[in-house]
């Protein structure tokens, strides 16, 4: 087994664990940090798959500094997020407050639905 297959094989890993922990956890930030692994994971696959005969390839090299660029500047949006979400809500896990009685959940959270104004409800 060469070097280039152990590093592909090491990042499906890692991928398939980010993966999950995306899918699995509730907790804002441990999702970011699972989407983190996920996207170590793909860099893995990429640098372990992008040679030539032996010889490596640079243009995928590229493609993975790029990315991880790209994905330093996405943690940083995503954690800034967060933390706003957190200073207006004081909760960082993604579900709505326990024991509402109305609300609508779209992407894990739970959103206040706009009570009708005074005169413009349904007429019964």
């Amino acid at each position: 087994m060469s070097s280039a297959l152990l590093y592909a094989i090491a990042g499906v890993l890692l991928f398939a664990a980010g993966a999950a922990g995306v899918v699995m956890l509730d907790h804002l930030l441990r999702r970011v940090l699972a989407f983190n692994i996920m996207g170590s994971g793909a860099c893995l696959v990429l640098v372990g798959l992008a040679q030539r005969s032996g010889i490596p390839d640079p243009v995928p090299q590229a493609m993975v500094l790029t990315g991880i660029v790209v994905a330093v500047a996405a943690t940083g949006l995503a954690l800034a997020l967060i933390r706003r979400l957190h200073a207006q809500t004081g909760r960082v896990d993604g579900k709505g407050e326990e024991g509402r009685d109305k609300g609508e959940t779209v992407a894990g959270l739970t959103l206040p639905v706009p009570q009708a104004v005074a005169g413009q409800g349904r007429d019964d």
